[in-house]
């Protein structure tokens, strides 16, 4: 189990040598053929073929100026057989082409997972910024964990 555990590890902090690669190709890798996603940019869902789609993911890196950061923290993991999960927090820093200056985010991320082949692969990603219950819906994407500051 502690092996499985660990490849989980790997697959779910691979993402952050992918991200700041650019490579849409070994990002998408890490999805199941059936995935759902439900994404910080719309559509609600993303299912099956929408989340393999290379070319939308190299066109949305090249928003980009330069790699974008990302780094998975407080990745805790749950695994069986052949079904786990998984939470954490999630940091994306990058400057938009053209932007005076960068951004940096804090979401959300549960991921489920599914054995296939001998290999864990993700069959569904949720990924989320809470909003201000205030009244004005404002996405609040200027937390940050207590642990990071």
């Amino acid at each position: 189990m502690n092996d499985d555990i660990e490849q989980i590890r790997a697959l779910v902090t691979g993402v952050e040598a992918a991200m700041e690669a650019k490579d849409a190709e070994l990002l998408l890798s890490r999805y199941t053929a059936d995935a759902v996603t439900f994404d910080l940019a719309p559509p609600l869902r993303h299912v099956g073929p929408e989340v393999h789609d290379v070319e939308g993911r190299e066109k949305w890196f090249s928003t980009f100026d330069g790699p974008v950061y990302y780094k998975v923290t407080d990745l805790e993991i749950t695994a069986g057989e052949d079904v786990a999960f998984c939470h954490g927090l999630n940091r994306m820093a990058s400057t938009p082409d053209g932007a005076p200056e960068g951004f940096t985010l804090w979401f959300r991320m549960t991921t489920g997972l599914r054995k296939e082949n001998g290999s864990w692969r993700i069959s569904h990603e949720h990924t989320s910024t809470p909003f201000y219950m205030d009244g004005s819906f404002r996405a609040a994407t200027d937390l940050t964990p207590p642990s990071s500051t």
